[in-house]
C-alpha cells in the first residue's frame, strides 16, 4: 500500500495494489498489519455502506463529538465522488480549512479521515456506492454536522442543484457547530 499525505496532519490517501487480468481484478482493500507498519494504527470496529441513486447527492458534512468521535477509512466501490473533509481540531493550524478529493472505483484510492474532521461527499455519477470503516460505534447522541453550503467554508461543490436529506438541510454552520476537538 502506498500512503499519500494530504494538506492535513493525520489525513491520508491510501492506494492499494490492484492485480488485473482478463477475468477482472483482485484488490486487497484492507490490511491492518501493513497499515500498522506504516504508522497508521487504528482498530476499525464497524463497516458502513452508502448507496446513492442520483448524481448530485450530498451526504454530510458529518462527524461525532468526543467521546464517540470516529476515524473513517473510506473507499468508493461503485461510481465516483467528490469527498470533502473539514478540520475541526481547534489547535490545528488548518482549523476550519477544507480539502476535497475525487475518489472512484477506477482510481483505487481510499481516504483515511482521523477523528476531529467533518466529512461529506457529493456523488458525481448515478448508482454510487461508498463503504467506510470506523473505529468507534455510531452514536445518535454524539452525531453532529455542518451545513454543506456554509458560507464561511466556501466549498466549491460540483453541482448547483443537489439532493439532500432533511436532516442535512438543517445542520449548523461551522461558527455555530458543537465541537469539542482540541
Amino acid at each position: 500500500m502506498d500512503i499519500i499525505d494530504t494538506d492535513f496532519e493525520g489525513a491520508k490517501l491510501i492506494k492499494g495494489k490492484k492485480f488485473e487480468d482478463n477475468r477482472g481484478f483482485f484488490l486487497e482493500s484492507f490490511n491492518e498489519k501493513e497499515l500498522h507498519e506504516k504508522g497508521l494504527c487504528y482498530r476499525f470496529i464497524q463497516d458502513n455502506h452508502s448507496y446513492s441513486i442520483k448524481k448530485g447527492t450530498v451526504r454530510g458534512l458529518h462527524y461525532q463529538i468526543n467521546p464517540m468521535a470516529q476515524t473513517k477509512l473510506l473507499r468508493v466501490i461503485a461510481g465516483r465522488i467528490m469527498d470533502v473533509i473539514v478540520d475541526l481540531r481547534k489547535s490545528s493550524n488548518t482549523f476550519g480549512k477544507w480539502q476535497s478529493f475525487t475518489l472512484s472505483t477506477e482510481e483505487n484510492i481510499q481516504l483515511l479521515i482521523p477523528r476531529g474532521f467533518a466529512h461529506g461527499f457529493c456523488t458525481l455519477e448515478e448508482d454510487t456506492q461508498v463503504e467506510y470503516k470506523v473505529d468507534n460505534y455510531y452514536s445518535k447522541e454524539h452525531e453532529r454536522g455542518i451545513i454543506w453550503n456554509d458560507e464561511s467554508l466556501k466549498i466549491v461543490w460540483p453541482f448547483e442543484k443537489i439532493m439532500l436529506s432533511e436532516k442535512d438541510r438543517n445542520l449548523s454552520t461551522l461558527l455555530h457547530c458543537e465541537n469539542n476537538f482540541l
